[in-house]
């Protein structure tokens, strides 16, 4: 008997040092963190690429909405060839005059009821827009930066916690056999030991391989390989209630802003189309050197008139299209309404969510120190003989399992502070004060808006913009 009960007290002296360990075992150094992964999404992202050239499309719509103000000048040539019989009853003459043109042609709209006008307005609206819509495309990438980080935490966490417990049931397992046979358990108790050590390490194949999946999605959302990471983040600055929360998305967020900016865009387009209704003046002007080709004749000419045109009929096209523009419009303001309903209910569910995190982990913070508090206790017992070495085991697992609730709760709640943000309209590099070069949409906007001539000075300064995005 004696024998048995240091047999006992000596495995679980065995199983007290590995928790012991556990406990005291040093952390990896701390390497990559939460704005690590969001300044690598940041600079890597294609499709920020993507829609930061979109923008500089939109911009140069807002030039050619200009250039339609401005004077065209054209330099032509023409090579002619005319054939003409003239006569009478009694006689007929043939020519075939050859000749040659060149020069210079201008023409210039001089009235036109303010449509080009309205087509500029318009155009810069829409830029205006599509800068809101970047913005938002911003806080979807640094978005996934984030989750992709907290669940590459998770899952570390995880494969840590299933590790720890594979090894401890395998001395769970080693400590029954040998019961087994001095006679203290049953062949029972040894296949339920069995039976857990298989199904931990079921579980750590699972959470070896979701490590595996959520590597993948932060190389996607990074651009990158994780490093080492440096745990939980620190919550970022949150409202105080969820009526602030609201408030300020309705003022922020890049997505409303952008329909807002879009309604105006197609209020403008509607009145462009009925201004083209009108009439429109035109002047045109032209000067250049004639040739005879079948004499020694030349001339040089020059040429101006200015020219009034309105639109009488068009098959319905002109009453079309601004019927089309209309529906647009009004698609475009119950879009605006959606948004804005969107908008609230995303503040609310994330605020929701954010509270519920918050509870949880409250929850699971008093479940670990309980788990704690139990296992002290039974491991206690255990060096009295009341308990098992298998009442040990239980207790450590029960705790192992509330620290994984801990920390998929904080997990939880990091994400929920985030979504917070996002449903704010606040989480983009420049709120966020990241490292990063920040895109400045205006420095492209600002040497094109006037569209510059291709030989001016501004348009050498927009070759090194382009040069320098890589894009020339």
């Amino acid at each position: 008997m004696l024998g048995r009960l240091t047999g006992r007290l000596s495995g679980l002296a065995a199983l007290t040092a590995s928790v012991a360990m556990l406990a005291l075992a040093p952390k990896p150094a701390a390497a990559d963190n939460i704005a690590d992964a969001l300044i690598g999404a940041y600079n890597t992202s294609g499709l920020l690429e993507q829609n930061r050239a979109l923008l500089r499309a939109a911009d140069e719509d807002v030039a050619i909405a200009l250039s339609a103000l401005r004077p065209i000048i054209n330099w032509i040539s023409r090579l002619e060839s005319s054939y003409t019989r003239s006569g009478n009853a009694l006689a007929s003459t043939t020519s075939h005059p050859d000749g040659f043109f060149t020069g210079l042609e201008l023409r210039q709209l001089l009235y036109d009821g303010g449509a080009s006008v309205l087509g500029k307005q318009a155009a810069q609206e829409t830029v205006l827009s599509t800068r809101q819509a970047l913005l938002q495309i911003e806080q979807q990438v640094l978005f996934r930066a984030v989750t992709a980080y907290l669940n590459v935490l998770l899952q570390e966490e995880t494969v840590a916690i299933r590790q720890n417990a594979v090894r401890l049931l395998g001395e769970e397992l080693r400590a029954s056999q040998d019961r087994f046979e001095v006679g203290e358990v049953t062949r029972t108790d040894v296949a339920l030991s069995e039976s857990r050590l298989a199904n931990a390490r079921a579980n750590l194949a699972d959470a070896n391989g979701a490590l595996t999946t959520a590597h993948a999605e932060y190389i996607n959302a990074v651009g990158r390989h994780p490093g080492r990471t440096s745990g939980q983040p620190r919550l970022p600055s949150l409202p105080r209630s969820e009526s602030d929360a609201e408030a300020l998305a309705q003022r922020n967020h890049p997505s409303l802003l952008s329909a807002q900016h879009q309604v105006r865009a197609l209020d403008l387009g509607v009145q462009r189309q009925r201004a083209s209704l009108g009439p429109t003046v035109q002047f045109e002007a032209n000067v250049g050197f004639n040739d005879d080709f079948g004499g020694t004749d030349f001339s040089d000419t020059a040429s101006a008139r200015v020219i009034l045109s309105q639109p009488i009929y068009a098959g319905g096209r002109l009453n079309a299209q601004i019927r089309r523009v209309m529906a647009q419009r009004d698609a475009s303001r119950a879009n605006l309404l959606n948004v804005q309903r969107d908008v609230t209910q995303d503040v609310s569910d994330a605020y929701v969510r954010f509270q519920t995190a918050t509870a949880s982990l409250t929850a699971s913070n008093e479940r670990v120190r309980a788990a704690q508090v139990a296992f002290d206790g039974i491991r206690e017992e255990a060096t009295l003989g009341a308990r098992t070495t298998l009442d040990v085991l239980t207790a450590e697992q029960d705790l192992l399992d509330a620290q994984l609730s801990q920390v998929s709760a904080q997990t939880e709640r990091s994400l929920a502070a985030y979504q917070l943000l996002v449903a704010q309209g606040l989480l983009t590099a420049e709120r966020l004060g990241l490292a990063v070069q920040i895109y400045d949409p205006t420095l492209y906007y600002n040497l094109v808006k006037d569209a510059p001539a291709a030989i001016s000075k501004r348009s050498r300064d927009l070759d090194r913009v382009l040069e320098a995005l890589g894009k020339k």
